[in-house]
Order: C-alpha cells, then sequence, then structure tokens
C-alpha cells in the first residue's frame, strides 16, 4: 500500500468481516465494482448485508456472492435477473427488503450526507408503508424514510488519481457516486491510476475525502446483461 493506492484486491477487502453492511455501486451490470466482488467471494465473508440496486445474474456481479451464500440481506429496488436470489429468497435463506428506485439512490445519498431521514410521498398506501411514520405536509402524506451508511461501500471508477479523487465514465455514474460517499470505508476499483493535478477538478465527479482505498483493476469482461437484438433483412 503507498497511501490510499493498495496493490491488490484481496487486501483491499480483507478487512470486510463477517456481518458487515456494504453499499455496492453499479446499475445491472453497468458500472459494477466485479473484481472487488471476486476478491469478496474468494475470501467467504459470510452473513452480509448487500446494499445495491440489483443483485447482479446468477453467474456474475453479487450474485457470485449469493450463489457462494455468502449474503444474508438485501436491500434492493430490482431483484428480476437472479434465479438463485428467487431460490434463496423462497427457501427463507435471504432476507429481501425492496425499496422504490428513487428512495434508494435518496436513502444511499442521505447517509453520505449526515442526513438521518427524509420524507417521500412514494409507496404510500402500499406495503411499502407498512410499520413507517407517516406525516402530512400542505394535506398531503409521506413516508418517513431513514438514510443508510455501511461499513463499507464498493465502487467501480473509469479514472482515480494517487489522492483518490474519481472520475466515471458515462453510464458507470449511477449508483457509484452516492455509494462512495455512503461507506465509513469506500474501496474504489479504477481502470486507470494518475498522478496528483493530471485530473481536470471540474471533471471530478467523487472528491477523494469520501474514498480510503484505491485498487487498480486489469481485464474488465463487462458483460452485457440483457442483450436484444433486431432483425434486419432476414438476418440478425
Amino acid at each position: 500500500m503507498k497511501g490510499k493506492v493498495w496493490e491488490s484486491f484481496e487486501q483491499a477487502i480483507s478487512d470486510i468481516h463477517d456481518g458487515a453492511t456494504l453499499i455496492v455501486g453499479g446499475f445491472g451490470l453497468c458500472g459494477i465494482p466485479e473484481k472487488s466482488i471476486e476478491a469478496l467471494r474468494n475470501q467467504g465473508t459470510k452473513n452480509l448485508t448487500i446494499v445495491s440496486n440489483n443483485c447482479g445474474v446468477d453467474d456474475w456481479g453479487l450474485g457470485l456472492l449469493l450463489a457462494n451464500k455468502q449474503i444474508k440481506k438485501t436491500i434492493a429496488s430490482y431483484v428480476g435477473e437472479n434465479k438463485i436470489f428467487e431460490q434463496q429468497f423462497l427457501n427463507g435463506e435471504l432476507e429481501v427488503e425492496l425499496t422504490p428506485q428513487g428512495t434508494l439512490a435518496e436513502r444511499i445519498r442521505a447517509g453520505g450526507a449526515g442526513i438521518p431521514g427524509f420524507y417521500t410521498a412514494t409507496g404510500v398506501g402500499t406495503p411499502i408503508a407498512e410499520g413507517k411514520e407517516v406525516k402530512v405536509f400542505d394535506g398531503k402524506e409521506y413516508l418517513l424514510e431513514r438514510a443508510i451508511a455501511s461499513d463499507f461501500a464498493l465502487v467501480k471508477a473509469w479514472k482515480a488519481d494517487k489522492l483518490g479523487n474519481l472520475v466515471f465514465r458515462k453510464t458507470s455514474r449511477n449508483f457509484n457516486p452516492i455509494a462512495a460517499m455512503a461507506g465509513k470505508i469506500t474501496i474504489a476499483e479504477v481502470e486507470e491510476i494518475v498522478e496528483v493535478g493530471e485530473l481536470d477538478p471540474d471533471e471530478i465527479h467523487t472528491p477523494s475525502v469520501f474514498v480510503q482505498r484505491v485498487v487498480l483493476g486489469q481485464n474488465y469482461e463487462k458483460r452485457i446483461e440483457r442483450l436484444t437484438v433486431k432483425k434486419v433483412g432476414g438476418g440478425v
């Protein structure tokens, strides 16, 4: 380790302990911290609570941790691409807290900003509202939603400098920036590390104050979650 730059993913995730809560960036398979997830799978850490938009697919992303039965609970907004997830939920092996996508994003952002909770109209009058405080503002009902912060956050960025300033590329700038804010220890895997001063301050999406560890990754697969093609002229 040199400053915030760590030599390997195995070292960077080594203190993620059994029972830890992790916020994981990405949307579908876009912008997921795949190398960190693989290292965590290999380490075998158990009873994890995972906060993420979704839980990967059967054989990739967070699906690897599900298949290895390392996840105890997941807080997510979409779970429809993973048969292992379905099986474990129906068998009572996995606790699931479904959260509307915008609410999930704001819960994570609030956790990173130090805001303990907020009110939203989303979910009023649905099962989402069960057990939650309801308050009326200007004649309209709102639910109290609690912020989410975590022991660790795993994010994937395009570039970082050696201080830990991060740049995300295009759609990978999804849940990653807010996830980075909300982890007590944020581990950023990146495709390139540059010297301090080489990043234009205007292109930095996540300031270094939110990032504790940076690891360089190589040979990213960048899988497509669901491939849809259109027939053209009798061919595909």
